[in-house]
């Protein structure tokens, strides 16, 4: 489909805007996590309950990245992106209401969840707009939104010092600006192949490809993992290091920022390389500095080089993951195969803070839950090199996972 290897501006003006917006809506997506230790101690709540409120928006987001993944592929990011940036508002703002209970933080959290769906529309806009040569550099930098993360560790504490619920109404107003600017500044490209068939036929159609189960595998482990610290990293580095929150949140974002630089050297060193070794090689470096972290090693220095690095190879495995999708996946399916990739990979954020909370409680040690990292991410490494270096780049409509 693409005939010049030059992208145009009408393209790094679509990437620019995707990426604010997915940062913004990330944004959204974390409300309750850098606050999570507060809550905790104004509902008295267990490392369970706190594990469980942190992670319910992560779980719903994911799932929701099917839908919105083969949506995006009808309708197009044009009519997606303005659409769940304006109904990402109502949640927010609930969260005022419901921040003296337990059981409405879990039902607004619930509805939070839709502010992380915006992964699944950008990414096959990007892949539309760029030619194969550039594409895992250009998804890479959309992947750069998941700093709306670490905008939220570190502001969204600091704000919330200047009033319980300005966190909140700030969220809300940026996001009801980008939704009116995405109208007129996102375009999809006019000769995007359109499918005709149903959504369900679509999803069925992704959900049969062997490639698209074995890049939600890995998924799960990058961009999991970094789900995963990126809301629960400040109820850890609070409860094992005692830090309070806002020095937590900082620490945190300092991690998510690291993950958002390396995530588009991922994806950079994957137009140069076969993608299956830049993310066999960040997933080695994972489970290594997983066994150090495991030790409990003292916040500084060691305990802080551990995390950072970790953070550098959890960053470059996504954007290598993302740029091997979008070498073997034929366009019109683009959407639907990164929806269900995205969903796994949020998914396995989902579960790790679940598992942490639970191995505190019952323990008092986050050891065990290391060493489980350790030995997803050897795995993980392991599959990469032996099997996913086989699969070599296809022509847009070929048969992907031969």
């Amino acid at each position: 489909m693409d005939t010049v290897d030059k992208p145009s501006g009408a393209a790094y003006r679509n990437l620019v805007v995707a990426t604010i917006g997915f940062a913004l809506t990330f944004w959204a997506w974390d409300l309750i996590a850098p606050l999570a230790g507060d809550y905790g101690e104004r509902l008295d709540l267990s490392s369970f309950q706190q594990s469980l409120l942190v992670a319910i928006p992560v779980l719903v987001g994911s799932l929701g990245r099917i839908p919105a993944g083969a949506l995006t592929d009808r309708y197009g990011a044009k009519v997606m992106f303005p659409l769940v940036s304006a109904l990402t508002i109502v949640p927010v703002l609930l969260l005022i209401p419901a921040k003296n209970s337990y059981g409405a933080m879990l039902a607004v959290g619930f509805l939070l969840g839709l502010g992380g769906t915006t992964f699944a529309i950008g990414i096959p806009l990007a892949n539309s707009w760029f030619p194969p040569a550039k594409r895992g550099l250009a998804l890479g930098v959309f992947g750069m939104g998941m700093g709306g993360v670490a905008l939220s560790g570190y502001f969204t504490p600091r704000i919330a010092k200047h009033g319980d619920n300005l966190p909140f109404l700030v969220v809300a107003i940026a996001l009801a600006a980008y939704a009116v600017l995405a109208v007129f500044l996102i375009t999809d490209r006019p000769d995007r192949p359109v499918p005709t068939a149903s959504l369900s036929t679509r999803l069925g159609e992704a959900g049969r490809l062997r490639v698209t189960w074995e890049l939600s595998a890995l998924y799960a482990i990058g961009f999991g993992g970094i789900v995963a610290f990126g809301v629960y990293l400040p109820t850890y580095l609070k409860t094992w290091y005692e830090l309070d929150a806002t020095d937590a949140g900082t620490k945190a974002a300092g991690f998510a920022l690291v993950t958002v630089v390396f995530r588009p050297i991922g994806g950079w060193l994957s137009d140069r390389i076969h993608p299956a070794l830049v993310t066999a090689a960040a997933l080695g470096l994972v489970a290594l500095l997983a066994i150090v972290q495991a030790f409990d090693p003292p916040l500084n220095p060691g305990g802080t080089i551990a995390l950072l690095c970790m953070a550098a190879g959890l960053g470059t495995a996504s954007g290598s993951v993302f740029a091997l999708v979008s070498q073997v996946t034929p366009q019109p399916k683009v959407g639907s195969v990164t929806g269900i990739v995205g969903a796994m990979g949020g998914l396995g954020g989902f579960v790790p803070p679940l598992v942490m909370g639970a191995i505190y409680s019952a323990k008092g040690s986050y050891s065990i839950g290391f060493m489980l990292l350790s030995d997803l991410a050897l795995a993980g490494c392991v599959y990469a090199y032996g099997r996913m270096r086989t699969i070599r780049p296809t022509d847009e409509g070929a048969a992907p996972g031969r």
